[in-house]
């Protein structure tokens, strides 16, 4: 596990509506070893949300280049039908749901990013939130809300 993943799981799991599963294995053929039965990830986290009926596949980088980022980008975006049959089949996700990837990338990066990924179009809409706006002391513990001054 990379040493930010779990700063951004408390970021998530400070929302008492988002429900984390870290290292969540996305598998697109059943089978008892996900090794031997086909192409399969491990997303750093899958986050459901129960309030907006959408599950959000998070995955979090601060490299500024990040080919393997957009390498596993590329291939949910050539097997997204299949993937959302996994998430239903596996994990219990609604079909009729929103899924999603969610990024967590720098601020500096974020732009180039969103560019490299604009032309994948099977996948919905990447949601990108900056590294920097998931540091602690940005939002309250227990409710994710802004702190007042």
């Amino acid at each position: 596990m990379d040493h930010f993943e779990g700063v951004v799981l408390d970021y998530l799991r400070a929302d008492r509506a988002l429900f984390v599963n870290s290292q969540c294995c996305i598998q697109l053929n059943e089978g008892a070893n996900p090794d031997t039965s086909g192409p399969h990830w491990y997303c750093d986290a899958l986050a459901v949300s129960f309030k907006e009926q959408a599950v959000y596949l998070c995955e979090i980088t601060y490299a500024a280049r990040a080919p393997s980022l957009l390498a596993r980008l590329r291939a949910w975006n050539e097997h997204w039908e299949g993937m959302r049959r996994a998430l239903a089949r596996d994990s219990g996700i609604p079909l009729d749901w929103t899924a999603r990837p969610w990024l967590f990338v720098p601020q500096v990066h974020a732009d180039k990013l969103r560019a490299s990924v604009a032309g994948l179009a099977a996948l919905p809409p990447v949601r990108i939130t900056h590294l920097e706006d998931v540091v602690p002391w940005r939002y309250r513990s227990w409710d994710r809300g802004a702190y007042c001054d």
